[in-house]
């Protein structure tokens, strides 16, 4: 009886996960038709929650009618500190409800699975490579942004854009942007000689600000962030160090040149 039932159990999951891929077809559309057209990553089952996320969705809001003052990130850890004091007998109700909902993920899955051809498991497979790989990438980025990396230096260009942004003609951000590209291109040498002049003094304050960055790293111990030998620059020279010093006081004496420049038009 209870083998059965388990077989009952096993075929309601695949109806279920078989169900779930027709409706991500559409109304009316068969099985066939669907597979043809390929199947979403979106459709794959959810994993099920975890006791302690089970705990935190259930009390978020009725921590946050208590607390209204609270930030999301104060609310988060009061409930994180709330759930560590909460007697194992209580947890345990939340780590039963998980139980039974993976059990049910993995029929759930495996029906999805089941579903597929061999050219829909690897494009999924793809896809989902490509957003993990993304998704790190993203992180990666992120962590840079906290730890302070300096920005890339700009192009002439660049900031030839960022001057003249607001100013330029075109109903959207693209046609603005095409617009000052016809516009730059149309400069002459001499034109365009103040704003190469800015691009290359940022290229002495990204430098130095990286050398400054990468020591604070390896203090860290973060010796994967640093740049390969091939990727340094090379040492400066006196000449160079001179040199330098003056790019700052270049730098600000171009800028109010171009200033200078647009009053006067």
């Amino acid at each position: 009886m209870a083998a059965a039932l388990a077989l009952l159990g096993r075929a309601a999951a695949l109806v279920t996960g078989a169900q779930r891929l027709l409706r991500g077809c559409g109304a009316g559309g068969s099985a066939e038709k669907c597979l043809s057209r390929g199947i979403s990553s979106d459709e794959r089952p959810k994993r099920p929650l975890t006791a302690y996320f089970r705990f935190l969705k259930e009390n978020n809001s009725a921590f946050r009618q208590k607390n209204p003052e609270m930030s999301n990130m104060e609310l988060v850890k009061k409930i994180a500190s709330v759930w560590k004091e909460l007697p194992a007998s209580q947890k345990q109700v939340y780590e039963e409800a998980r139980k039974t909902d993976w059990q049910r993920y993995k029929e759930q899955l495996a029906a999805y699975k089941a579903q597929l051809t061999p050219a829909q498991a690897v494009a999924l497979k793809e896809e989902r490579r490509r957003r993990l790989a993304k998704r790190r990438s993203f992180r990666a980025k992120r962590e840079l942004t906290v730890l302070g990396k300096p920005k890339r230096p700009r192009s002439g260009f660049n900031i030839f854009v960022s001057e003249n942004f607001q100013e330029s003609e075109g109903i959207s951000p693209t046609a603005k942007l095409k617009q000052l590209f016809d516009a730059w291109r149309k400069l002459s040498s001499s034109q365009k000689q103040p704003y190469l002049q800015l691009a290359e003094d940022d290229k002495v304050r990204y430098e130095n600000e990286m050398t400054s960055w990468e020591a604070k790293m390896v203090e860290l111990g973060r010796e994967d962030l640093i740049r390969s030998r091939k990727q340094r620059p090379k040492k400066k020279t006196v000449e160079t160090a001179k040199q330098a010093k003056t790019s700052k006081a270049s730098s600000r004496e171009t800028k109010a040149k171009l200033k200078l420049k647009k009053s006067e038009e």
